[in-house]
């Protein structure tokens, strides 16, 4: 379910914990230039290499105000094992949750 987990940010997650500050989103090895599995386009080589690099610039941005708002963004690569992914993901939301995350007033 994807979601927008801070309102005004144009962006949306494909998960989001709202009780943990949680948004998790799955991000495509070549959308959004995976260091080890990214494959460099041959055809229109600068429009694609402009694009991921565009893409990967609005992750950065979309992590840090999530941060500065409190929350932790988790990045899942396509790639990833799902059910490692999941274990990892259920892991930091249970964690979170026990130390708090949502008794801190949102920005």
């Amino acid at each position: 379910m994807s979601k927008r987990p801070l309102p005004g940010l144009r962006r949306t997650a494909d998960l989001v914990f709202n009780s943990a500050r949680v948004a998790v989103f799955l991000d495509g090895c070549f959308w959004h230039g995976c260091p080890q599995h990214h494959t460099v386009a041959v055809t229109n080589a600068k429009f694609w290499s402009d694009k991921v690099e565009g893409n990967r610039a609005r992750d950065r941005d979309t992590d840090q105000r999530l941060a500065e708002a409190g929350w932790l963004s988790i990045r899942v690569w396509e790639h990833e094992n799902p059910q490692q992914a999941a274990l990892r993901v259920k892991q930091i939301v249970e964690e979170r949750r026990a130390r708090g995350a949502a008794s801190s007033p949102q920005r």
